[in-house]
């Protein structure tokens, strides 16, 4: 059959204009051929599971020494994975959250504190789930989100593609402003939005969002990589959990440490449950698991505090550090590493790991580095770096921007190497903590006085830093709406025509309008 030559020039030319077309959107990105080569090129790209409680400190499982609770699952997954000892995060949740997002610090995006406008990340930002999605991944989320509750600052806009959440900073929270939970919602039962719509749950919430995630995980083709963020607010307050999993605590330790600890090992038993749904499904050795915590223990650490000092909110190793395991089962060997390493860290990593293609401009805004060479058991040099830590929250009336001074060094902290340099002040001037945390981990003897230029070239670094990242404080002095925006929608579903009309799933009154609430 003869061939028209005219079909075939016309078939080189639209293959031609695709491949210029695809050239030029890469460019356009800032990304080079060469690296359009490496983006394109074939290669198994891993699931990932990433799993972070809320308010679970370092102490706070029975792996680290921790004489009471019970964790067997979190246990065997430490043993098994690569253990970052010297983990550091935020000192409170929302925080956390904004710097694994973005490897970056938290003030660098717009987040200062959990509520009032300021636990709003940044929408100038490229995301986690962002970065994943260039490389094949589907995403999804399950649990707390504390990025932001108005529509434009929610997950299911920024590269989440399945949404199962609670709104605010925990389940039944809601403050002035955009930050807050559906009204009335429990620990039990919870209402949970999902991809957009409020649904009734049944169930402790932590298997809740564990449930919905095994049905995700297992909903997912066989060749699909996926990203799983898994994000329960347990064991946040208020300390809520079935009876079978405090009472056996109270004959240890006081009513609070015991539901605190009830709702760890609750999360536990989900653990496992995660875990051997991997197994049945026969993607254990195609699927990284992360375990880590989003700041220091809320409550436990009045029990136990594996020798750290304070608890979340402080800027003392006991509000920073955290667990940190890795595993991948039959990529890399058990292994416990010391080098000084942080949440800005995890998105270097994971997309080193994914595949992801990223331009170096993008990769300029990052602070964290890859973790990659550590988790292979290489030996190679971890360079000092600062770490820097602020616990913000300073009144809403206070901007910056305006006082750069004034909360500067507020309850802050900055780690080079070895060395620790606090100061633990209210507000105005500070008051210098300096410790050598290899020869005291506890952080007792105060050694600024003894070494004064230590102490001066620490500041100095925090002093540029500070000055560098006010800009980009942008939630501050910003007024909410008046209503809750999930208060809002909540409503506007149920006052909607439709069978669930009448029955919104907390059995409340239907107000005309849901005014925002503090409770």
């Amino acid at each position: 059959m003869a061939i028209d030559q005219n079909v075939i020039k016309c078939r080189l030319c639209v293959r031609r204009l695709a491949i210029y077309s695809l050239i030029a959107t890469v460019i356009g990105a800032g990304l080079t051929i060469a690296r359009l080569v490496e983006a394109n090129e074939s290669k198994t790209r891993p699931n990932i599971i990433l799993m972070m409680t809320d308010d679970q400190g370092y102490g706070d499982l029975s792996l680290h020494g921790n004489p009471v609770v019970k964790t067997p699952h979190l246990d065997q997954l430490g043993r098994q994975s690569v253990r970052f000892e010297q983990f550091h995060v935020s000192p409170t949740c929302a925080p956390t959250r904004a710097s694994i997002m973005t490897s970056r610090h938290e003030f660098s995006s717009g987040v200062t504190h959990t509520i009032l406008e300021r636990e709003r990340l940044s929408l100038k930002a490229t995301i986690l789930p962002q970065f994943l999605k260039r490389a094949g991944y589907t995403t999804g989320i399950f649990g707390k989100w504390h990025l932001g509750d108005e529509d434009a600052y929610q997950p299911g806009k920024r590269g989440f593609d399945e949404v199962y959440i609670h709104g605010g900073g925990g389940i039944g929270q809601s403050y002035p402003g955009s930050c807050g939970d559906a009204p009335l919602n429990k620990y039990f039962n919870p209402v949970i939005r999902h991809n957009g719509k409020f649904v009734a749950t049944n169930g402790y919430c932590t298997k809740v969002f564990v449930d919905q995630a095994i049905t995700w995980i297992s909903s997912q083709p066989v060749n699909q990589p996926f990203f799983c963020y898994i994000t329960p607010n347990a064991p946040h307050a208020p300390l809520d959990c079935p009876k079978e999993y405090y009472e056996p605590y109270l004959e240890h330790v006081p009513e609070d440490v015991a539901r605190f600890y009830g709702m760890i090992t609750h999360w536990d038993d989900q653990l496992g449950r995660l875990l051997k749904a991997l197994e049945d499904r026969d993607i254990s050795k195609d699927t990284i698991v992360i375990f880590m915590t989003d700041n220091g223990s809320a409550t436990g650490a009045k029990h136990f505090s594996a020798g750290m000092r304070a608890n979340k909110g402080t800027p003392y190793e006991g509000g920073i550090r955290v667990p940190a395991f890795w595993s991948w089962a039959g990529h890399w060997q058990p292994q416990v590493r010391q080098e000084v390493t942080c949440h800005y860290d995890i998105l270097p990593t994971l997309t080193e790991l994914a595949n992801v293609p990223v331009a170096d401009d993008e990769k300029q805004s990052w602070q964290g580095r890859s973790l990659v060479p550590l988790l292979v058991g290489q030996s190679s040099a971890w360079p000092q770096r600062p770490l820097i830590t602020h616990v913000g929250r300073w009144p809403k009336e206070h901007d910056p921007k305006l006082e750069p001074s004034t909360y500067q060094y507020a309850k802050c902290a900055i780690r080079l190497g070895d060395w620790k340099l606090i100061s633990n002040v209210k507000q105005g001037e500070p008051q210098w903590e300096l410790y050598q945390l290899a020869e005291d981990p506890a952080e007792k003897t105060n050694l600024a006085k003894r070494h004064p230029d230590r102490v001066e070239e620490l500041k100095k670094i925090y002093d540029t830093w500070w000055l560098s990242v006010v800009p980009n404080m942008e939630n501050e002095s910003i007024e909410g709406p008046s209503i809750n925006p999930f208060h809002k929608a909540y409503w506007e579903q149920y006052q909607s025509p439709g069978p669930n009309h009448a029955n919104p799933p907390d059995g409340s009154p239907r107000p005309a309008q849901k005014r925002k609430s503090s409770s």
